[in-house]
């Protein structure tokens, strides 16, 4: 299903993530005329496109959409998205109260959250700012009561069911498990981020 998102935008329904995240790769590799933006959701695929032929779009995504779905529903890829690893010192300030939360050992803690891979689901809040989807159930705890004024760029954090970097100091809500030293929003490079949807990432204790 395909609707309207304000002036400009059509929301595409996927139904899931990976459709999302194929559907996301499909647009930017031949970016449709007059499309400006594109944001990948958990179930949906945002297009802005001022003053593009809406007809003409939302056909385009329909049969962007439906390639999508099949591929996703025919087999994996010929090569699995880039992996990113990170570093990271297990310090944070709510590492304990994770911990207690998750009736586990701060080591535990830290076990759990290195051993799996996480999957970029989508990027949003802040420049840079990926949710990390996949994260082990036992470390999906609630945000902090009351956000804090001012987490430290590079701070690895939880929440519900993600895991995140701030990727630059900003206030937060987010539970504080260590920070790491990787730089994950740069404007001086190129990407100025290692995330995109799909992208796999693994953090590892420095």
């Amino acid at each position: 299903m395909i609707r309207s998102a304000g002036e400009h935008g059509l929301i595409v329904e996927t139904g899931t993530l990976e459709v999302s995240h194929r559907l996301d790769a499909l647009l930017r590799d031949d970016r449709p005329r007059g499309v400006v933006e594109i944001v990948p959701g958990p179930e949906t695929v945002l297009v802005v496109a001022p003053g593009a032929d809406r007809a003409r779009l939302r056909a385009t995504l329909e049969r962007l959409a439906a390639e999508a779905e099949s591929a996703t529903a025919g087999a994996a890829g010929s090569g699995e998205p880039d992996l990113v690893r990170i570093p990271v010192v297990y310090d944070g300030e709510d590492l304990g109260a994770v911990a207690e939360l998750a009736g586990l050992s701060p080591d535990e803690v830290v076990a759990r959250h290195t051993g799996r891979e996480l999957v970029v689901g989508w990027l949003g809040f802040a420049p840079g700012f990926a949710y990390l989807t996949g994260l082990d159930p036992a470390l999906r705890v609630p945000r902090l009561g009351t956000p804090r004024t001012s987490v430290p760029a590079g701070s690895v954090a939880v929440a519900g069911p993600y895991s995140a970097v701030y990727p630059s100091a900003s206030p937060g809500g987010w539970r504080l498990l260590g920070r790491t030293s990787l730089r994950v929003w740069d404007v001086t490079a190129d990407p100025p981020s290692p995330f995109r949807p799909g992208t796999r990432v693994r953090f590892e204790r420095a």
